[in-house]
């Protein structure tokens, strides 16, 4: 249920301070819980443990209907709204209104019984969030009046406080995947990757032949897209160990997928190392190059080493993520 309450929470205040709503179909709140659960279950891939069917429901519903996993979130709501008249889908998230409406209230009214939690909400018993009503079979929320001006004068407090919750959460269930902060809500816009697209170009200008490791395409000096080895999705980082320039038709195919390790990573590692000697040599990008110690190793150390020892190394940092998130349910992918 722990999930399940902080989603419930930010809806309502989503619903309330961005659109003014003070009265809510739980349908609507509905919508918003899966719209703000979608990126951590679909796009990020974290779990919210074995008893959440919130986090089934969110794959189910991506899957049958084959929406993008990084649609926009109000494109996704719009979807949303039209998604619950089909009585099937409403079949499958009536759930999330059985419980959660009611024992968010239990703070305030101690009850397990729904029907008198009903009851004893209407006069806002003990100041609680809000009343529940019944109409024509369908629950509304209602909120409390005497908590208007808090909730709207405090939302980035509280919706703060909801996120750090659910980071405490999930860093339980996901306990080696990293930057989790980070993964509750999807970044509209990335990095711009100019340094590392810099520390390549050098590398071109200083003589390197950098080919696409999964196309094997000769690539020119600006003439690449930089691709995140291991998909910035789960490790939610622009390190340049983890960047490759690759030929641009490979980013439809690839997106999110991970490559296959024994194919591609000791191409990755050549690549890089020859890059690092250039880059070192010539006094380029000291402080970028820093991303490298990530790997235990100084940039001048991985410089030096010789091709069993490279691949070693590399192949310590990328075996133990790509498992991890393999078992988080991202694909295996090859060219």
């Amino acid at each position: 249920m722990a999930t399940y309450k902080y989603y419930w929470f930010l809806g309502i205040l989503d619903l309330y301070v961005k659109q003014g709503k003070t009265r809510m179909n739980v349908w609507e709140i509905m919508i918003s819980m899966v719209a703000n659960a979608w990126y951590p279950v679909n796009y990020f891939r974290l779990s919210f443990g074995k008893s959440e069917s919130l986090y089934e429901a969110i794959l189910t519903l991506q899957k049958k209907n084959n929406i993008p996993i990084n649609i926009d979130v109000r494109d996704l709501t719009d979807m949303l709204h039209l998604l619950v008249q089909r009585p099937e889908i409403r079949k499958q998230l009536n759930f999330l209104q059985l419980n959660v409406p009611f024992r968010f209230l239990r703070p305030w009214i101690d009850t397990s019984d729904d029907r008198e939690m009903v009851k004893r909400s209407q006069t806002f018993e003990n100041g609680c969030l809000y009343k529940l009503v019944k109409e024509d079979g369908t629950l509304w929320v209602e909120l409390n009046p005497s908590w208007l001006v808090y909730l709207q004068e405090n939302y980035d407090i509280l919706s703060s406080f909801a996120y750090w919750g659910l980071t405490n959460f999930l860093q339980v269930r996901n306990p080696n995947v990293p930057n989790i902060p980070n993964k509750l809500i999807k970044k509209e816009e990335r990095n711009s990757l100019s340094a590392q697209r810099k520390f390549w170009n050098i590398a071109i200008n200083g003589g390197l032949e950098v080919r696409c490791i999964y196309t094997n395409k000769m690539l020119e000096e600006r003439d690449f897209d930089l691709d995140h080895f291991i998909p910035w999705s789960f490790v939610s980082h622009d390190l340049l160990w983890n960047l490759m320039p690759a030929d641009s038709s490979i980013n439809s195919s690839k997106s999110n997928k991970l490559p296959d390790l024994n194919l591609y990573l000791p191409k990755l590692a050549e690549a890089h190392q020859a890059a690092l000697r250039i880059n070192l040599e010539k006094g380029k990008q000291v402080k970028l190059l820093e991303d490298y110690l990530s790997l235990g190793h100084t940039p001048q150390d991985i410089a030096m080493m010789d091709r069993e020892h490279l691949v070693d190394c590399f192949y310590q940092t990328f075996t133990p993520m790509f498992q991890i998130a393999q078992n988080m349910g991202f694909e295996s992918w090859k060219y």
